[in-house]
């Protein structure tokens, strides 16, 4: 039988605003063997949009050396020009031995997990770590049931503290035009509880958007990194924590021990979004146990 932890409503109040009013306050800590990453999606456009983007990823780089990049689909939009539209967009970030992880988006082709830089392995879904954290790379288009086992199995295996999922298409969103993907998030959040996954990135919505947290999950969508879809944010919505649909954006991401340090960067070098996310396991609220 799972029994309930009782806390108080000053410790739920102290977990929201750890994460919500430190937005823009919060700093990357940059500690020597942390887990550090940055996250876009969206981008493979080939056109100025992502060039400019790109170049404030790379200048970021200078200031914030992370290690690799989680890539949240749409890779690539129409024809397969991976040196117009990956290879010379990110050639310093490949100079420098950034590693890329791509999930697959709707519009890219499924030979894409055969491109090298992709570090996919031919493979539609995989896994990887990184210090203290296991990444699931899903492929959101096709949720079969081969998939499904595969997660299930893989969740149930890990021994790593922080376990991070990300993909395309967003579980929740308060987007106009395509809103949550609500047959996916049928097959996938149930999961994603029963293991305890802490964070998932997605894209596919053309701006970024923070969602309050939703079972224990903490979701982010960064699918403007190149498309960009201006006001297309659900105004008024309680879901969201924050919102930013009128530039291009890319997340800037480190994890250190039990916190996950994150901030939301804008075409211009703005930081929109910043905060702290705890580790599942360590937050304040409502913990079953067996």
């Amino acid at each position: 039988m799972r029994r309930l932890r009782r806390i108080s409503i000053g410790a739920l109040l102290g977990l929201s605003l750890l994460v919500v009013t430190s937005a823009q306050e919060v700093a990357l800590p940059g500690k020597s063997g942390s887990v550090k990453f940055a996250a876009f999606g969206d981008m493979g456009t080939g056109d100025a949009a992502q060039i400019a983007l790109a170049n404030v990823l790379t200048s970021s780089h200078d200031k914030f050396p992370y290690e690799f990049v989680i890539m949240l689909g749409d890779n690539i939009y129409g024809t397969q020009d991976f040196v117009k539209k990956f290879e010379e967009p990110y050639k310093r970030l490949l100079d420098a031995k950034v590693q890329f992880y791509a999930a697959l988006g709707n519009h890219d082709d499924q030979n894409e997990r055969y491109y090298k830089n992709y570090n996919m392995g031919g493979k539609r879904y995989y896994t990887f770590e990184k210090g203290n954290a296991k990444f699931f790379a899903i492929d959101s288009t096709l949720v079969d049931k081969a998939q499904l086992d595969w997660l299930d199995k893989e969740l149930a295996a890990t021994g790593s503290e922080w376990k991070i999922a990300f993909f395309h298409h967003p579980l929740y969103s308060t987007g106009q035009t395509h809103g949550p993907e609500l047959n996916v998030r049928a097959v996938l959040e149930p999961l994603f509880i029963k293991y305890g996954v802490d964070v998932v990135f997605a894209g596919h919505e053309h701006f970024y958007e923070r969602l309050k947290p939703q079972q224990g999950i903490y979701y982010f969508t960064e699918g403007g990194s190149a498309k960009l879809r201006e006001g297309n944010i659900r105004v008024g919505s309680a879901m969201t924590a924050k919102g930013f649909d009128t530039d291009n954006s890319f997340m800037l991401v480190e994890i250190v021990n039990d916190q996950m340090f994150f901030e939301t960067i804008a075409r211009t070098g703005k930081v929109i979004d910043s905060g702290i996310v705890p580790r599942r396991e360590t937050a304040p609220g409502i913990k079953a146990t067996s």
